[in-house]
């Protein structure tokens, strides 16, 4: 049975996620001390004991869920047996899950995701001023229907499509008047659902483009190697495995669409028959299940999920 791991991204934390794990496996608490150290910062305890403010700090989330993803990589492939390099023929994540996607496949060292990811969720912060920013979900809405109301509710400001995760969930990005433009605009023409996002900036758009910046920079000063297996892109949906595209592909994805629902598609096509995901939460589970009911979907994180797997 082929299978990919996939990576969750951000809104997929809380806290005490993966304790089951970490109280069960040196290995998994191991692997939170090397992300502590990378960083200098006890985010071992934010996880574990919050508060959940400090958890939702972006510059804290990114690297605490790539931690959390890690560890569950470690347990299954060094304590539990499983054969990574044999069972697993892609990897993909959502957004700051591409990092975690990585780093499982090699290109990134630990220590060097962590630090990737606290600047990346520093530099996508400081982006747009608080409040400026605004995301919205156009729940049943074709990705040709919520392209025509973005563009339609942006007039002179930036209101882009930041994710396609399935059919009928495609997000918007943008200046925060512009995106609630959209969410009328999108009830006036009968989208089942349309609904303002509680995030902490405008992901995924055009405004980001300081941060995208900032990723090129940073990322050009660590060593990366070809994934193994490779990576579904979030920007291309397509398999990846030269170190330079990577970088860029990166970079793009700061600001750039990610089309998460092609990914799982390609992946498919690519013969892939079950997608796991790695980490905290179950939200790549659900949306897997929404893209093509035929894919076995499952996700790991605790003791009794590891056994499931590799029951496979």
């Amino acid at each position: 049975m082929t299978i990919a791991f996939v990576f969750p991204g951000q809104g997929s934390q809380s806290v005490g996620m993966g304790e089951a794990l970490l109280g069960s496996f040196p290995t998994a608490r191991e692997t939170l001390e090397e992300v502590d150290d990378a960083l200098s910062l006890n985010l071992s305890r934010i996880v574990r004991e919050g508060p959940a403010e400090d958890l939702t700090l972006t510059e804290n989330t990114q690297p605490a869920l790539m931690a959390i993803g890690m560890a569950v990589l470690r347990v299954l492939t060094r304590d539990a047996g499983f054969d990574f390099a044999g069972r697993v023929s892609h990897v993909a994540g959502h957004s700051l899950g591409e990092y975690s996607a990585l780093a499982a496949a090699g290109t990134f060292s630990l220590p060097d995701a962590a630090r990737l990811l606290r600047t990346r969720g520093r530099a996508m912060q400081e982006a747009v001023p608080v409040g400026e920013g605004a995301m919205a979900a156009l729940l049943g809405a074709t990705l040709e229907q919520a392209r025509d109301i973005a563009g339609e509710a942006a007039k002179d400001q930036v209101c882009d499509i930041a994710n396609d995760n399935a059919p009928g969930q495609v997000v918007l990005s943008g200046n925060g008047e512009a995106v609630e433009r959209a969410v009328a605009l999108a009830k006036e023409r009968g989208v089942r659902r349309a609904v303002m996002l509680s995030v902490s900036a405008p992901f995924h758009c055009r405004l980001l483009q300081p941060a995208a910046e900032a990723m090129e920079e940073a990322l050009s000063t660590v060593d990366m190697s070809p994934p193994e297996p490779p990576l579904v892109a979030n920007v291309s949906a397509e398999p990846v495995s030269d170190p330079d595209e990577i970088r860029e592909l990166l970079v793009a994805q700061v600001t750039g669409l990610v089309r998460w629902r092609e990914c799982v598609l390609a992946m498919r096509d690519a013969g892939v028959g079950t997608v796991v995901e790695i980490g905290a939460g179950k939200v790549l589970t659900g949306l897997a299940r929404r893209i093509d009911p035929d894919l076995v979907a499952l996700s790991v994180e605790s003791p009794d999920d590891v056994d499931a797997l590799l029951k496979l």
